[in-house]
């Protein structure tokens, strides 16, 4: 009798710890896998480095519930968005290298450790400047590189014994405009104009203007060329256009 008693009881024990342990089981999970989300490189981070080191997201997945929303919504979230940048801007071209000088054009000239003969010079209508100590150096027909081996060699004949010479150009000669111009006449030459933009400058076509080309009439040492071009076509200093009369 004792022994059933005994049986009984332990029976009943094993029951209530088994009622005891199911509402803890819900609270008593062992945590699953951990997922970590790390930021996606974009492409600064790939051409500069990242920054600085951002410490990963830890988030924990136990099935369900508020965690696993915010599990969901990182791996849902969309890569950054790679950040363009415009290409920098080119400086027009100029071409003072191969540039032949002529009357009109406006020279900067620097003699290293010498500032009284370094200043600005024009070429006068002679095609020529005129410098202290070597007087007038010819310079029409010349590029600024020959002018400034003319000058150093000038120099070095008795005054200088090793003069270091540099030729710019500080305001190009002007160009002329003429015929069926709201305003013809002469004005500064700015790099890389066209006769579009000359036309522009002297105030547009006249009403009665022929809009469609031009004669343009460019001199060099070795003479003069006249054609007639279109619209689109570059300028040199020193140019002369015509803008011609339509006859209807």
């Amino acid at each position: 009798m004792p022994v059933a008693r005994a049986f009984r009881w332990s029976i009943l024990a094993a029951s209530l710890a088994a009622s005891a342990a199911l509402p803890l089981g819900g609270c008593m999970q062992t945590a699953g896998p951990v997922a970590y989300v790390q930021p996606r490189p974009d492409l600064d981070a790939m051409a500069y480095g990242q920054p600085y080191a951002a410490p990963p997201v830890v988030v924990a997945n136990n099935g369900g519930g508020a965690i696993a929303a915010l599990s969901n919504s990182f791996a849902a979230s969309p890569a950054p968005m790679p950040v363009g940048y415009p290409a920098p801007m080119v400086a027009p071209a100029r071409y003072d290298a191969s540039y032949h000088l002529d009357a009109g054009d406006k020279l900067r000239v620097v003699v290293y450790g010498q500032e009284g003969l370094t200043n600005s010079y024009a070429i006068d209508a002679g095609g020529s400047i005129t410098m202290p100590l070597i007087g007038a150096v010819p310079a029409r027909g010349r590029t600024t590189a020959g002018l400034a081996g003319e000058i150093a060699g000038r120099l070095r004949n008795g005054y200088i014994r090793e003069p270091s010479v540099a030729v710019e150009i500080d305001t190009y000669r002007p160009f002329f405009i003429l015929g069926e111009v709201s305003a013809p006449g002469q004005y500064p030459y700015v790099p890389n104009m066209t006769v579009e933009s000359a036309v522009a400058i002297a105030g547009g076509f006249s009403p009665r203007a022929k809009r469609d080309v031009v004669t343009v009439t460019h001199t060099e040492a070795g003479g003069s060329m006249r054609a007639v071009v279109p619209l689109g076509t570059p300028l040199a200093p020193g140019d002369t256009v015509f803008v011609g009369e339509r006859w209807f």
